[in-house]
């Protein structure tokens, strides 16, 4: 299967344009310290001038020497010394452009991550449900590390060792026969044709060990995120054998990559072997011939080292940053992916009054070929509260969803006080909304933190005034750290109950003028379900609720119930009024009245 993987992704066109695009993405990050870059362009230019002079200073010093005449000495020990201050000056000049350069590239990288995160948690719920947190957290990772070699080395090594090589090419031209000159820039020619080449053939291997390493991954994490349902189900030996054909197609993928890699190497060497035996064999003729000095050769064998070990570096490089450019086409991917929501350009900020929140003929549909909502008509008016009951699947959690705008209707609109939710900024809209959700996921950090979450400016009163009212005030103090206590992932160390009372405390935190509880007491035993219910009565009193419940014995107080089947609405009225209707809605009744009613 793996070579089937390599033998596909080498019919697909390289994505060149993309790979470029996403390099020129990461300019402005960088540019935004265009002082620090310039100065750092200056010493980075001092740096290599200081380096190509060496070999021509060390000539004059060999040249001196090499003739037994004192008046030579005093000169070539001036050189001597000028020689040391021009490798001082090389290296001198390297560290500080590296710790000038050090804050634009952590600022850079900062930058990107920072926009990368905002652009995600931008994105709209379906691309949140369709993602693979694995893959997508290898694939930031990637991109994070390949950002810090680009820019150093793009800006650093590549153009900056070839201005060095035409520099010495310039000087073996003007200096001696133009056949040094000429093979020093026909090896480079020649090198770099290689090394571009093979190296673009070989990037479909790379792609592919990338994308077979991101599955991996993701299939371990999410194995590991489903840990309890593999231990449910006995599935252990399942998971771990899904888990070795992954990692089988990454090692093929790893090895194909390998190969290809050690072939170009070889390639390299090969071409900077000849051009070497070139340069020295034209350089010993020219002093056997008495055309050239000793100290003609040492300039030509210490441009050799400078020019030649620092050109095989720069295929790799170059290969790197093939790498690179790869590993970042993702990263850029996510920033420059739209989000499927997005507020209007004359978005305003929600303006709430009374609270009045209208459905009017709405519909809609996760795939046009499966509707989920038609025709959906109701109000909540301001204060009260309004409830929505029927079957799993019905559609009633679609309602919140299409509230807080994580989707928008496909049909009809949404208005809260007259204004359409599309024509206000999503942000206005959520503030103005709280909700308590059927399942409550916790970040893994404390629990004082988990209840602040609902108002991040709240004060430690008011979080605890928050967790009473929720009735948590009883676990927080049975715990030995209290409100410091950690909850785990995803809130994995509290029961569900729990989670749900913290999801409460919350909302009731938030304080906001519109309430959405969907199945909010379903984890709840009777007596906790009784008492939570009174709270959730008190503090929806004066707020526009609507009420999303599975148990009918937890909206009879609602001013009005929706019975939602096929999504559509088939019944409504109050309790009392859908009894004495005996449709659906009874039925359900008595269904639920049989289900809790003690055995014999």
């Amino acid at each position: 299967m793996a070579h089937d993987r390599l033998r596909s992704d080498s019919m697909t066109p390289r994505p060149t344009a993309g790979q470029w695009r996403a390099a020129w993405s990461l300019a402005p990050y960088v540019w935004r310290y265009k002082n620090r870059v310039l100065l750092a362009f200056a010493l980075l230019l001092a740096a290599k001038l200081a380096n190509v002079a060496v070999p021509l200073v060390l000539k004059e010093i060999v040249d001196g020497l090499d003739r037994p005449d004192p008046a030579l000495l005093a000169p070539a020990l001036a050189f001597v010394v000028l020689y040391g201050l021009l490798r001082f000056g090389n290296t001198a000049f390297t560290e500080l452009r590296d710790a000038l350069f050090s804050r634009v590239l952590q600022r850079a990288m900062r930058g990107v991550i920072h926009d990368v995160f905002e652009r995600l948690h931008a994105q709209s719920l379906r691309f949140h449900l369709e993602r693979r947190t694995g893959g997508l957290a290898v694939d930031i990772e990637r991109g994070a590390r390949s950002i810090r070699f680009l820019i150093n080395f793009t800006l650093f090594n590549i153009g900056p060792t070839l201005l060095e090589i035409l520099m010495v090419a310039g000087v073996l031209f003007a200096k001696y026969d133009p056949w040094f000159g000429a093979i020093t820039l026909m090896t480079l020619v020649v090198y770099i044709a290689f090394t571009v080449l093979v190296t673009n053939w070989r990037l479909k291997y790379r792609r592919a060990m990338n994308e077979t390493d991101a599955a991996a991954n993701a299939r371990a994490i999410d194995s590991l995120l489903n840990y309890e349902t593999v231990k449910y189900f006995n599935n252990e030996r399942y998971e771990s054998e899904r888990l070795r054909a992954d990692l089988g197609r990454a090692e093929n993928a790893a090895v194909a990559s390998e190969v290809s890699l050690a072939w170009l190497n070889a390639g390299q060497a090969f071409i900077i072997a000849c051009g070497v035996t070139a340069m020295m064999g034209l350089a010993a003729r020219g002093v056997a011939e008495g055309r050239m000095t000793l100290g003609d050769l040492v300039l030509v064998n210490a441009y050799l080292i400078q020019l030649f070990i620092p050109l095989n570096f720069l295929g790799t490089v170059y290969r790197e940053i093939r790498n690179a450019l790869t590993d970042m086409e993702k990263l850029f991917g996510l920033l420059r992916q739209p989000p499927e929501i997005r507020d209007a350009d004359d978005a305003r900020p929600l303006a709430v009054g009374a609270g009045e929140v209208r459905f009017e003929a709405v519909g809609f549909a996760y795939d046009p070929r499966r509707p989920i909502l038609s025709g959906v008509d109701f109000v909540i008016p301001p204060g009260r509260k309004l409830a929505v009951v029927g079957a799993s699947g019905a559609g009633k959690s679609t309602l919140s969803r299409l509230l807080f705008r994580f989707f928008d209707v496909t049909a009809g609109r949404i208005l809260i006080d007259g204004q359409d939710i599309r024509a206000v900024t999503q942000d206005s809209l959520r503030a103005r909304i709280g909700m308590v959700p059927q399942d409550t996921v916790l970040f893994n950090d404390t629990l004082y933190h988990n209840i602040a979450y609902g108002r991040v400016d709240a004060s430690r009163e008011e979080v605890i005034e928050a967790t009473r009212a929720a009735h948590l005030d009883g676990f927080v103090a049975s715990l030995p750290e209290g409100y410091d206590s950690l909850v785990g992932e995803r809130g994995l160390k509290l029961s569900g109950g729990e989670k749900q009372r913290v999801a409460i405390a919350r909302a009731i935190l938030k304080n906001p003028p519109i309430l959405v509880f969907d199945e909010a007491t379903s984890s709840l035993d009777s007596a906790t379900e009784q008492a939570i219910g009174e709270e959730l009565a008190r503090i929806s009193e004066n707020r526009t609720t609507l009420v999303i419940a599975h148990r009918l014995s937890t909206v009879v107080d609602a001013d009005e119930i929706l019975v939602l089947e096929g999504g559509r609405i088939v019944e409504r009225g109050d309790h009392a009024a859908l009894l004495a209707l005996d449709g659906r809605y009874a039925a359900m009744w008595r269904l639920q009245l049989r289900e809790e009613k003690p055995a014999d």
